[in-house]
């Protein structure tokens, strides 16, 4: 794992991280900042009743939505790993800390309930399933954000993915000096980034990646 002093993501870039640390913001307010398409994968694996969608639906919607030259997209889903991280050239990993993450879904799950936000194609979450049932968002985050912490870097050094220049954000405060740093309409970086292939292996960091990743929100 090469450390390189300016890291500059290219033209496709996924963001990873916890549920809740801010992946969708993140990419949408990148792709906003360069002028390019932004790819919600949640938006192409949720249909109506937080049902599903079929497999190879899903997997097709993904490689059509990331066929083009220049996008963000954001989302853990290991059922579309091999098409969206193989056509990124970029991965930003939200890395936080637990606690920070837990801070950040507890206030994204009350906003979204108490103002009925509605999400994909007419679902929404209840407090009462978001925090209290089988498919809780934080047992979710319970049972997923070491996972990855100890999967991703794994991942990253393995051949499919080691052409991937990864950058990574420790915290919400480095994460927006990166934006802030972003030359206008140009791809740009700052902060802990590596290119994995370059080294002989990737050193787990903390802790992983979950069951297939996606969660059923309530």
């Amino acid at each position: 794992m090469t450390e390189e002093t300016d890291p500059l993501p290219g033209e496709r870039t996924v963001v990873v991280g916890t549920s809740g640390a801010g992946k969708t913001t993140l990419a949408r307010r990148l792709a906003e900042h360069l002028g390019i398409a932004h790819v919600e994968l949640d938006a192409l694996h949720w249909e109506p009743n937080w049902t599903p969608a079929p497999l190879d639906v899903f997997r097709e919607r993904a490689a059509r939505a990331v066929a083009g030259e220049r996008w963000t997209a954001d989302g853990n889903y290991s059922k579309v790993r091999d098409i969206v991280w193989g056509r990124a050239d970029t991965l930003i990993w939200l890395d936080y800390a637990f606690p920070v993450v837990l801070r950040r879904l507890a206030a994204r799950t009350l906003r979204r309930c108490l103002m009925g936000e509605e999400l994909w194609n007419g679902n929404r979450e209840r407090l009462r399933e978001a925090l209290f049932s089988r498919d809780s968002l934080l047992l979710w985050v319970l049972r997923t954000h070491w996972r990855r912490r100890r999967q991703y870097p794994v991942l990253f050094a393995t051949p499919p993915f080691a052409h991937l220049r990864v950058i990574c954000h420790r915290s919400p405060r480095e994460t927006e000096g990166w934006l802030a740093g972003l030359p206008d309409g140009t791809p740009g970086a700052s902060g802990c980034g590596w290119t994995a292939g370059r080294a002989g292996g990737a050193k787990p960091q903390m802790g992983g990646v979950p069951r297939p990743d996606e969660h059923r929100a309530p």
